[in-house]
């Protein structure tokens, strides 16, 4: 265990199931706003009041009002002219239950920590790290509603900005990543003697799929998954040619706005993490540390590539496309336990 920062076991007990907490509600909160995306609900809600927004309408003409605001954005305009306000609702409720969740996932966030930090159970050399994920927290509502705003009235779009869908997924994952790492390390497991070739390999892998979610909203945001609908082929090839795949001008727009660069990059990079899965297992089996949770981790990894071809070829189909986002996340989130245990120095012994 670690050496300096002894506190009662209680202490760091709660201080990991706090943790815990506020993991799972990103979980949750990640899922939600999946599906939001999937059910073109984001720009349902067309203003931000990080207050006021926690109550929805509770009458015919707020709901009315709500409808009249929507109506003015393109994506009503372009895509949903026919929609009734019971359908309408629909998609307004997907977007105030991710809201909702992110504004309570942060008051389950910060109220646990400021009352910590009152009692003396959060370790001094934790406080900075804490503030700054909270911190992080409060800057990704701002990034969300950038997202959201790049879709509203004065807009040509008629969806968010892809661009900003990904940093906004992305920066997600990254603060739920630290969170559970955190409480992972309040774990009082003995220090990690695995080989740091394990250890660095397993921290890789955890990278990778955090850059596949990036590239998955990309694919997300583009629409990318309704087309070249085949596999292993992709525009009948498995290689496309370099004039397809480099048209647009500035080369680097093709990574982030060619919906066939998109999806190549995304199934090249989910090859890359299979085999990466599969020689780390090996690995992980050979030298006899963490053996179990690393074939948990590839046949995590293996069943995600498997709905992944399945949703490609059944062109997105909306439930089987949620359930592969769902799984993403589940697939990141064990590869985090797995790495911090592989290079695990726990940041509180506890005092009996």
């Amino acid at each position: 265990m670690s050496d300096l920062h002894s506190a009662p076991a209680y202490r760091a007990r709660a201080v990991r199931l706090w943790l815990l907490a506020v993991a799972a509600m990103i979980f949750m909160t990640l899922v939600v706003g999946g599906v939001t995306r999937l059910t073109e609900s984001g720009l349902s809600i067309t203003e931000w009041k990080p207050v006021t927004g926690v109550i929805p309408p509770l009458s015919q003409p707020a709901w009315q009002a709500e409808f009249k605001a929507y109506q003015a954005i393109p994506q009503y305009k372009e895509l949903n002219r026919d929609m009734s306000l019971d359908q309408f609702k629909v998609i307004y409720w997907w977007e105030w239950t991710h809201r909702l969740l992110a504004r309570t996932t942060g008051f389950v966030f910060l109220a646990p920590f400021l009352f910590f930090l009152w009692r003396g159970y959060v370790p001094k050399h934790l406080r900075v790290r804490l503030w700054t994920i909270f911190g992080a927290g409060a800057f990704l509502g701002a990034v969300g509603w950038w997202m959201v705003s790049s879709g509203l009235a004065g807009s040509d779009r008629v969806s968010v900005s892809q661009y900003r869908l990904a940093f906004h997924m992305t920066l997600a994952c990254a603060i739920f990543a630290a969170v559970l790492w955190t409480a992972q390390q309040m774990t009082p497991f003995s220090e990690s003697r695995a080989p740091k070739r394990l250890r660095v390999s397993a921290v890789v892998i955890v990278f990778l799929v955090l850059l596949q979610i990036y590239l998955g909203a990309l694919v997300a945001g583009l629409n990318a998954g309704l087309v070249y609908n085949t596999w292993p082929l992709i525009d009948g090839s498995f290689i496309p040619s370099a004039a397809r795949l480099w048209h647009d001008v500035p080369a680097w727009r093709n990574l982030f706005e060619n919906t066939l660069t998109a999806q190549f990059d995304h199934r090249m990079l989910a090859y890359t993490i299979w085999l990466a899965a599969v020689l780390h297992a090996y690995d992980a089996w050979r030298t006899r540390h963490e053996a179990g949770s690393a074939f948990v981790l590839l046949a995590a990894v293996t069943a995600q590539a498997l709905l992944g071809i399945a949703t490609l070829l059944m062109q997105a189909p909306i439930q089987l496309a949620q359930t592969h986002q769902m799984v993403a996340i589940l697939v990141f989130t064990i590869a985090i336990v797995h790495a911090e245990r592989l290079g695990h120095r726990c940041l509180v012994t506890a005092e009996a």
